[in-house]
């Protein structure tokens, strides 16, 4: 098993990420599509609601 290169996302990346979830768009599209870690969306989908 390799190791993932760390990512940086921009705050509007991760903005953009939650308003897709929230208009419809399921964790796992979103996981596939942009090739996201799942602890990382659910992280920022928690902020997002904060």
């Amino acid at each position: 098993m390799t190791k993932r290169e760390r990512r940086t996302f921009m705050p509007a990346f991760k903005k953009q990420m939650v308003q897709l979830h929230q208009n419809g768009k399921s964790k796992k599209a979103l996981i596939e599509e942009y090739d996201l870690i799942r602890s990382s969306l659910d992280r920022w989908i928690q902020q997002g609601e904060d």
